[in-house]
């Protein structure tokens, strides 16, 4: 394996602690630091420098490219379980969805149910089923045959996506490939949101692109999130036998449903209680993305506007 790293205006020194890294364990030949060129019109910043890692792996002439970031620690076997995979299963492109940092407690109230939701809106076997349109990939840890990517036009093709990796997933599987899409709990992101104003950041940034701009399906997102998650609650403090039993009914089957990702980052069962407040705290984060969109001031993420809404000008 050779690591490149593409270093993109990093501030904290990113560059210096890897080739020291590589030094210390005698790997400084497999090793490739390249300074980041300035941003082009039309990309956004991270596919511009994974398009530049890209073009400089090709002189290696490897069979797949790992694209990840730099705050993934990955596990010993991870890669080569992935690159197994893979190879047994004849994957264009496969995807772990690394197990996300829960260091406080904003973070333990509220990834759970972000990996709970992202697999509801892409859900692994439909990713994986050849005849399905729906096609999701994590970011964080990306393997992709080399035809594959070629295929699919290339990182230029997708180089104003905002929510890359699925944009990705979805140029591969439009090709003809076959994309995968798991859990993992082997590779580990090492980055902290801190408290709910970081996480609120961390999913406002696209949730109104992933609704495409779109205030109908703003309008009938909130109703589905009060519908799923609020109601059956609600329906408990109704008083009549009827709603309370459909409301309990709907309430439990909404948390069973919910224990494995809570369980999967050590929680307790009673953890999964909190499903509803959840909700209502990523509802509201969806509504500030809107809101954000609409102001023309984007969704804020590393001290970089995304998905900013265009300006018209006045003169027309």
């Amino acid at each position: 394996m050779h690591v490149i790293l593409v270093d993109d205006g990093s501030s904290d020194g990113t560059a210096d602690v890897a080739a020291q890294s590589a030094s210390a364990v005698d790997a400084a030949d497999r090793l490739t630091i390249l300074s980041g060129k300035p941003l082009p019109r039309g990309w956004t910043g991270k596919l511009w420098a994974v398009s530049q890692g890209v073009e400089a792996a090709r002189a290696f002439k490897a069979d797949y490219y790992l694209l990840t970031d730099a705050d993934i620690r990955h596990d010993r076997e991870s890669i080569g379980r992935l690159l197994t995979l893979s190879q047994s299963r004849g994957l264009d492109l496969a995807s772990y969805m690394v197990k996300l940092s829960v260091a406080s407690f904003a973070e333990r109230v509220t990834i759970p149910a972000f990996v709970y939701f992202f697999f509801q809106l892409y859900p692994p076997r439909w990713i994986e089923h050849l005849q399905s349109r729906t096609a999701g990939a994590a970011g964080g840890c990306m393997l992709i045959h080399r035809d594959a990517l070629e295929r699919a036009g290339g990182i230029e093709a997708i180089r104003n996506a905002l929510i890359d990796d699925c944009a990705l997933a979805r140029a591969v599987k439009k090709a003809g490939g076959k994309v995968w899409l798991g859990l993992t709990d082997e590779s580990h992101s090492i980055r902290s949101y801190g408290g709910f104003r970081g996480v609120g950041e961390m999913i406002s940034r696209s949730a109104f692109h992933q609704l495409q701009h779109s205030t109908v399906l703003l309008f009938l997102t909130l109703a589905g999130l009060a519908i799923t998650y609020l109601a059956p609650p609600l329906l408990l403090f109704t008083g009549r036998p009827l709603p309370m039993l459909l409301g309990g009914a709907a309430w439990a089957l909404m948390t069973i449903s919910y224990l494995p990702i809570t369980r999967f980052y050590g929680r307790r069962a009673l953890w999964a209680l909190c499903l509803s407040l959840v909700a209502i705290f990523y509802a509201g984060c969806t509504v500030h993305s809107a809101v954000r969109y609409w102001t023309g001031t984007g969704g804020q993420w590393k001290g970089r506007a995304q998905d900013t809404r265009p300006m018209t000008d006045a003169r027309h």
